[in-house]
Formats: C-alpha cells, structure tokens, sequence
C-alpha cells in the first residue's frame, strides 16, 4: 500500500453511474469509507444525515439545477471546513478562466487514472482547512 491510503469519509457526488462505480471502487481499496450522491440534493441531504464526511469530491457539472460551486456553496452553510475536489471532463467551467483555476479551487480533469485520483484526493485532505 503506498502512502495515499486513508481513513476518511468521501462523499462522491456524480452523475454518470460507471464513473461513480469506478471512483468508489478505487477510494475504497485505499481504505476510505464513500458516501455517494447522484446530484446535489441528494449530497445535501446525505451532509445533514451522516456523522462525518472529509472531503467533498463532486463532478462540475451536475443534474438537477444545481452544479458543483453552487454545491458548495450550500454545502459549506452546512460543514464550513468541508475540503472540496472538483471533476470535470470540461475545462471551460465556472471554476476556470483564461486558464486557471478560481482562488483555492482544487480540479481532477477527466479522464482520470486511478493514481491520479488517489494522490489529488490524498493531497487537498492533506491540506490546510477548508
């Protein structure tokens, strides 16, 4: 086991099935406990309910009217230190312009290898709060 294991709470919010098959797979043979959601109503809902969550790890674009940032933000009126990871396989999103990334705003681009995942995922919950 390398050094990118874990015993945190992720919950994993995406909307494409295969993909969110894939992610849980991948961050529950590093020792993480998933909690997944299909949009953000259902990633609010499972924030009010469960006990602890680490790390919100949520693709940008989203169904159901509201997309990742909005996400966050509601999220965060609910857990104001809750650490984010943003997916996209699009780049000219809400959190990108001219290039770069909003202000502490912390991106995996799709497609993704599971090492990637790993590492990011390890990284921002390595990080200072928020």
């Amino acid at each position: 086991m390398t050094g990118q294991a874990g015993n945190e709470t992720i919950l994993v919010v995406e909307d494409d099935e295969m993909v969110s098959r894939f992610v849980v797979g991948r961050l529950q043979e590093l020792g993480y406990a998933v909690i997944v959601a299909a949009n953000g109503a259902e990633a609010l809902a499972q924030l009010e309910k469960a006990a602890q969550v680490d790390l919100l790890f949520t693709d940008m674009v989203l169904p159901g009217g509201m997309n990742g940032r909005q996400l966050v933000e509601q999220a965060r009126k609910l857990r104001p230190m809750l650490k984010v990871l943003f997916t996209s396989g699009y780049t000219e999103d809400a959190i990108v312009h001219q290039g770069r990334l909003d202000p502490g705003v912390v991106l995996l681009s799709k497609p993704y290898r599971k090492q990637d995942l790993a590492r990011k995922i390890r990284a921002v919950l390595d990080a200072g709060s928020g």
